[in-house]
């Protein structure tokens, strides 16, 4: 099965890279394809500072609640990467759509597949089916992809801890 890399799973690999960043591009590299990319791209010497650069942007995106901003933060972003959309069968896999151009740097097109699969999961789920989660402290991103909507921590551990506090908070009143 082919996994397209512009709908849910782009939104949840710039999640993934966002709350845990790998230490050098290869762990990057290791990452995107474990979440659903099948390409490679030759490495350059900045790719590990400019992937931070794309995913922080990306942060932007995330931390917008108001949701014309937010369009307009991810229809600025897509300008910056994103092409016409096009058909391509560059690893022999099979048939699929590119929203870019074809750069070979992998920087490039991850903004391209944050930018696009974001938009695609926002106008499909929700614009407010992206956010930060809200177990105190914890800041990671949550990707809403259940079927309600209504998904507020990025984990069971972090749902668990805001009940167990929850729970403390009516007991000591």
């Amino acid at each position: 099965m082919h996994l397209n890399p512009y709908g849910e799973y782009a939104v949840l690999l710039a999640a993934s890279l966002a709350d845990d960043f790998p230490a050098d591009r290869a762990g990057i590299e290791e990452r995107t394809l474990e979440m659903g990319m099948t390409m490679t791209f030759p490495p350059a010497p900045d790719d590990h500072e400019r992937i931070r650069d794309v995913v922080d942007d990306w942060l932007r995106i995330v931390d917008e609640r108001d949701p014309a901003a937010r369009a307009e933060v991810l229809n600025a972003q897509m300008a910056k990467a994103a092409a016409y959309p096009r058909l391509t069968n560059h690893d022999g896999e099979g048939w699929h759509l590119h929203y870019r151009d074809d750069v070979q740097s992998l920087p490039y097109v991850l903004r391209a597949i944050f930018a696009v699969g974001t938009s695609l999961h926002l106008v499909t789920r929700g614009m407010d089916r992206l956010g930060r989660c809200e177990a105190s402290p914890c800041t990671n991103v949550v990707v809403d992809v259940t079927r309600n909507g209504r998904q507020r921590f990025c984990s069971v551990r972090c749902a668990n801890r805001a009940a167990v506090r929850r729970h403390r908070a009516r007991a000591g009143a």
